[in-house]
């Protein structure tokens, strides 16, 4: 027999099936991806309330500084970073801001470093069921300048520009890497491009910040580098003060 709807399971269907209204949500979502980051936050989130724990997703939604926040771990590769994000998408969160990681594909981006992805070439598996191969996938102008004035304000080493999102993380040969870098991707990472996709259907405004972990051109591994760990508390301190500019404040 053919199947009885036209798609199995929607993102609408996710939504009511974790409780979730747009009532209960913030403005704005911050979008770790890792538990541990997501619990670094929630310590500068005052009155924090568990929204839903769901496989291994939670979110909760806080103020910070009288402004209404939503916090979730939003998955750490594309697969399930669509699932967070259509989540968030369905429950109208209005601007939603990724604090991730990412390897260096400029020699002259050092561990510690942090860039802001402006737009994306999908290698990613996931996008091409949402939208076809010329699609241009592209963070919200908005709040990409004002993640990068934070940055720059706070006097740390910000770059911005073309990020390549791959699923592929052990298959980044010489050749596909210098491809990528002759369409003018500076950073890789395996979480942007299913994001910022799927946001842009729905017409909500998102952007990406990451934490350079490793440089692929150089060979540098930064993984234990504390200059690595410093850069990931700053993006979480560059996200809330981008939040309290968008409003003004």
């Amino acid at each position: 027999m053919p199947m009885k709807k036209d798609v199995h399971l929607t993102g609408k269907d996710l939504t009511q099936m974790v409780q979730l209204r747009p009532q209960d949500v913030g403005k704005y979502a911050i979008v770790p991806g890792p538990k541990d980051r997501l619990d670094v936050l929630m310590k500068k989130i005052e009155n924090p309330v568990k929204n839903f724990s769901f496989m291994e997703y939670t979110m909760y939604t806080g103020t910070f500084q009288g402004i209404k926040i939503t916090a979730i771990n939003g998955g750490r590769f594309s697969t399930d970073t669509s699932i967070t994000t259509e989540v968030m998408c369905n429950a109208e969160i209005a601007n939603i801001i990724r604090v991730g990681t990412c390897g260096a594909l400029d020699e002259n981006i050092q561990v510690g470093d942090l860039v802001v992805v402006d737009t994306v070439l999908r290698g990613d598996g996931v996008t091409p069921y949402y939208v076809d191969k010329d699609f241009k996938t592209a963070a919200d102008k908005k709040i990409s300048d004002t993640l990068f004035a934070v940055g720059k304000d706070m006097g740390i080493k910000i770059h911005r520009g073309c990020a390549w999102t791959t699923d592929a993380l052990l298959r980044e040969t010489r050749d596909i890497v210098e491809a990528k870098r002759q369409e003018g991707a500076i950073a890789v990472d395996m979480v942007s491009s299913a994001l910022l996709t799927i946001c842009q259907t729905y017409n909500i405004k998102a952007g990406s910040i990451l934490a350079v972990s490793d440089n692929v051109i150089t060979g540098e591994m930064g993984f234990m580098n504390p200059l690595y760990y410093m850069a990931e508390t700053k993006l979480i301190d560059i996200a809330l003060e981008t939040v309290k500019r968008l409003e003004g404040r």
